[in-house]
């Protein structure tokens, strides 16, 4: 599987103008909910790396400050995708991206990355990366080069665990 690695050095791109009714925050959401959530966007990518996770180390991990989720919801405070990164000393990796399918194709997406993106580079990070391969969404690696992500490795690698 081809998989290839982005990372950000710099300023994200410019956060596109939004007139929706919908909300980007940050939460901590509970194990439960961030489940329903991770599996409805996942699901047609095959993700379950979350799903397997003992409940235990996943609640774990979402209640530490190292985790941090950006979510994007309706006006009826439905959620409609959201975005995690998983914070270290000197630079951030975003583990998930997503919208449900219903809210994929109207600019949502790049609207709630761009975001996220301009939030956490106010931590001054030495860079924030992500990796993406062929079973990611067919607009994920445009979506991450228009917010200013660049590819640094590609590279093959067995299918594993997403």
């Amino acid at each position: 599987m081809r998989v290839s690695y982005l990372e950000l050095t710099q300023i994200p791109a410019p956060i596109p103008a939004h007139s929706g009714e919908e909300r980007i925050s940050r939460e901590k959401l509970p194990v439960s909910e961030y489940l329903d959530l991770y599996t409805v966007v996942g699901a047609p990518v095959r993700w379950d790396q979350r799903l397997k996770m003992p409940r235990t180390e996943l609640t774990r991990l979402l209640e530490s400050e190292r985790s941090q989720i950006y979510v994007l919801r309706d006006r009826e405070r439905q959620a409609l995708g959201f975005c995690e990164f998983e914070r270290s000393l000197a630079e951030i990796e975003l583990r998930n991206f997503g919208l449900v399918p219903a809210a994929q194709g109207k600019g949502l997406g790049s609207w709630l990355l761009r975001t996220a993106l301009h939030s956490e580079w106010k931590l001054q990070p030495g860079r924030i990366w992500l990796h993406t391969d062929h079973w990611d969404h067919p607009a994920a690696l445009r979506v991450y080069e228009s917010a200013g992500l660049r590819i640094y490795r590609v590279r093959e690698e067995p299918p594993g665990d997403l």
